[in-house]
């Protein structure tokens, strides 16, 4: 992934469209990440991801199975304090 300064970005705008064609553009301002520009098409790629869901009654009773004997690793038990709120 090319990264870039807002500074440049903004003064060459049209190549770094074309170079989101072929890979992301990370956009830095003041040193810090900031935005990332992408082509139109791995963004609806990734979008098309994002909402990809199957209703609980689409699950086998297999994968329903391994899904209620599953636990959180050890190391990871610190984020239940995240769903209480």
């Amino acid at each position: 992934m090319e990264t870039v300064p807002s500074s440049e970005f903004h003064r060459k705008i049209g190549h770094y469209q074309d170079r989101a064609l072929v890979e992301p553009v990370m956009v830095t301002s003041n040193g810090r990440e900031r935005v990332v520009l992408l082509s139109a098409d791995e963004f609806k790629r990734l979008k098309r991801l994002d909402r990809e869901s199957l209703a609980v009654s689409e699950l086998s009773d297999a994968a329903l199975a391994a899904i209620a004997a599953s636990e959180v690793p050890a190391k990871f038990k610190h984020l239940n304090n995240e769903l209480k709120s």
